[in-house]
């Protein structure tokens, strides 16, 4: 069911690093996220905002950019992930090359030298080995604001051929903690370079697309209070699903939309994969509704809707998805 694994793959990924996105008003976003979530700013200017968790030393972990005036906003630039050494990079480079698949060289601020890359369906990615630091602001409880997220821990991507962009992953040394299987198809994998269960889900949908990223909380009620703050700011309505608990992972969470519609997650964090005899979990679709035990299903909208990639076509699955959504579970309710 799953593709095998490189364990030495010719470069070293460590983890997921950030992301970029483009949003429409970059004075209402950064509200969001400094105000609901509780990032920190660690630099903006007027067309720019760098932000990150209160545990994070690097300097940032979510980047967002105001976009053009009537257009881009509401997408994704890049998912970004960090190599172990310097000359990681020049494997990479080499190695996507030797695939044909684009590799260039890049200037950005607050990172050393940066990578951009592709994977075969065209999501964009971005690697780099190093960053300039902050302090850790994870004890400075006088700064605490919203949902106190402290780290970004993973994304969830969309792939019209699950088992395909898995294999593809599992060359650069990815392995599975879980997985989502119906028959025998692939539907879900959930992958990790961290040594927790997850850096990278990738679910079959039309894409490439970015359904969500994600960021950790210390306790059970930072995830309500990321939804109460979102109520006090005015994002209430983009509370879309929980809190709750999944089945694939255990984790209780939140997913909150801002104001561009791009997904967040805030979640209580993971159990440990490191040791190389941990076999991944198979979840049967069938029986599965992403909750554990409790829970009504979540709205339509989650299970489709996902923020597009900047100038990236997307491309469709041979067979479209058909989860159990909140709508069709209350259309197939027995009337009393």
């Amino acid at each position: 069911m799953l593709p095998p694994v490189n364990l030495r793959p010719s470069f070293n990924i460590t983890r997921s690093s950030h992301v970029r996105l483009t949003v429409a008003d970059l004075a209402e976003s950064r509200n969001f996220y400094v105000n609901a979530l509780g990032l920190v700013v660690s630099d903006e200017d007027e067309r720019t905002c760098y932000l990150r968790g209160l545990a994070e030393a690097c300097h940032h972990s979510l980047v967002l950019e105001q976009a053009d005036e009537g257009a881009g906003a509401g997408s994704c630039r890049r998912i970004g992930f960090r190599v172990f050494f310097d000359e990681d990079l020049d494997a990479a480079y080499a190695w996507f090359r030797e695939r044909g698949l684009p590799a260039e060289w890049v200037d950005l601020p607050h990172q050393g030298r940066t990578l951009h890359v592709s994977d075969p369906i065209g999501t964009p990615l971005e690697l780099c080995a190093h960053m300039e630091t902050r302090p850790r602001l994870h004890i400075d409880f006088e700064r605490y604001k919203g949902a106190h997220a402290q780290r970004l821990d993973h994304y969830q991507v969309f792939a019209p051929d699950t088992f395909e962009l898995c294999a593809f992953y599992s060359e650069l040394g990815f392995r599975n903690s879980e997985y989502l299987e119906h028959g025998d198809k692939l539907l879900g994998a959930f992958m990790y370079r961290k040594g927790t269960c997850l850096d990278l889900a990738i679910v079959e949908n039309t894409g490439p697309a970015l359904h969500h990223f994600a960021y950790t909380v210390s306790e059970s009620r930072d995830i309500f209070t990321a939804c109460d703050w979102a109520g006090i700011l005015g994002y209430g309505d983009g509370v879309e699903r929980g809190p709750g608990r999944h089945g694939p992972g255990g984790m209780l969470f939140a997913y909150l939309r801002d104001p561009d519609g791009h997904r967040v997650e805030v979640f209580n964090s993971h159990y440990q994969t490191i040791d190389t005899e941990i076999e991944p979990v198979r979840w049967d679709a069938a029986s599965l509704s992403t909750n554990a035990r409790w829970g009504l299903p979540a709205l339509e909208k989650w299970y489709f809707e996902a923020s597009p990639f900047v100038g990236v076509p997307q491309i469709k699955p041979a067979e479209l998805p058909k989860p159990m959504t909140l709508e069709r579970f209350l259309l197939e309710q027995p009337l009393p």
